[in-house]
């Protein structure tokens, strides 16, 4: 039986949209930072949104280096 399955690589199952998921790690770093803006006195927050931001940013910037070398798809 084992003549009748194809031949397939480990890579080939990946699940997801790599595409879609960085395209909304850019959404959510963008909207991160527009919050920024609001109705509030306090810099606190501006701080947790600011730092939030920044690391979604670092990591989208860390895939594309490992995509860009190969490491990752």
């Amino acid at each position: 039986m084992a003549e009748d399955e194809p031949v397939t690589a480990p890579d080939q199952f990946r699940e997801g949209h790599p595409k879609l998921w960085r395209g909304l790690a850019v959404v959510s770093a963008l909207s991160l930072l527009v919050m920024v803006v609001g109705n509030h006195e306090g810099h606190v927050e501006d701080l947790f949104l600011i730092v939030g931001a920044v690391i979604i940013l670092a990591l989208l910037a860390w895939d594309a280096v490992q995509r860009r070398y190969g490491v990752k798809r």
